[in-house]
Order: C-alpha cells, then structure tokens, then sequence
C-alpha cells in the first residue's frame, strides 16, 4: 500500500522556506542553508542513509504548480526519477522529462494524491511544496512526515504547518537521528 510522505527540512523557527521566494532564490533568501546537510563535506551516516530512503521512496511525487515553476530551471527534470503530479488551477498537457512525466491536475489535492497513489502502485509518493503539504495535512492525506530540523533560523518565510487545524488527527514520534549538520525526525500518522 502506498504511504504518503512529506519530506521537508525546517529552520529551529518552524520554517520550510525563507522569505522572498523568487526565481532567483526559490526557496526563499537564506533557505537554500535548509538544505546544507544534503550537501556538507563531513556528512553523517545519518544523513547518508536518510537522503538514501527518500530516494527509495519516490515513486511517484505530487507538487504544486509554484513548486513546480520554481523549479523545474533548476532540476532539468523530474525532482525525483518518478512520475510527478502536479496541483495546478492552470492545467496543461503532459511535460515529458527524462526520469518522468509532468501530468497537470486541477481537480484538487485528493485526486492528485489518488494519481500519484496509482503511479507508484504500492511505493512511496513524496509531497512537495508547503501549501500543497498543508492540504494534504489538511484532507488527512499524509502517512509520514519525515522533517530535517536545521540548526539555522530564517526569520521569516513558508511555515509548514502554519494555519492547521490544532485538534486534528496527531502524529507520533517515529525515530530521531541525529548528525552534525540537522536532526531527523519521522512522525507516522495516528498519535
């Protein structure tokens, strides 16, 4: 059975996004830093094993059309080698990559999650994009939230979680790993 999982790396302000998101800095001034354990010279076997599960467990990704104009430039692909959703108001043809399709969805984030649930047939679909985190949150849609806490403040940007609904279903504390450059939690749905 497929899991639906976010898979974001948060500032020790709560932020998966720095602010002044543009083309230039699409996610946001300074928030490129979230994302430094992906990149360190001296990475942890913590950090090995867990950009190796994410890599697994991309079979199919559902993104948000802001996501998905930001950053496309800078992947020249797919995020991931898998079919990519995404949530759009501005539907379009497909956009065939060389790892995957783009296929447009504007009928809401239930039936994106549906097209991705059928692509990956059993494996993981990976949500990307805050907003489009936070519907999924919202619809009750994510399994898993796997979060990379950086040790990093933005000071302002994209809060994941900002706006949710306080007494809605929980989430319970998985597994911590830490390493030297963030700490990796994972929190399945069902606290």
């Amino acid at each position: 059975m497929s899991r639906v999982t976010l898979h974001f790396s948060v500032s020790l302000d709560g932020y998966a996004a720095g602010p002044a998101i543009s083309a230039e800095d699409p996610l946001g001034v300074g928030g490129e830093r979230l994302h430094d354990w992906l990149f360190a010279p001296e990475r942890g076997e913590a950090d090995l094993q867990v950009e190796r599960e994410i890599r697994a467990a991309a079979q199919a990704v559902v993104l948000g059309r802001r996501t998905f104009d930001l950053g496309l430039a800078h992947w020249n692909d797919t995020p991931f080698p898998a079919p990519s959703f995404v949530l759009t108001h501005r539907p379009q043809a497909p956009l065939a990559q060389k790892s995957g399709t783009f296929t447009f969805v504007g009928d809401g984030i239930v039936d994106a999650i549906a097209r991705g649930k059928a692509a990956a047939q059993g494996g993981g679909v990976i949500v990307m994009g805050v907003d489009t985190a936070r519907q999924a949150l919202r619809a009750g849609l994510v399994d898993e939230i796997d979060l990379q806490l950086a040790p990093i403040m933005l000071g302002g940007g994209e809060r994941l979680f900002e706006g949710l609904d306080p007494e809605a279903e929980g989430y319970r504390l998985e597994r911590v790993l830490p390493s030297p450059n963030v700490v990796h939690l994972r929190y399945l749905a069902g606290a």
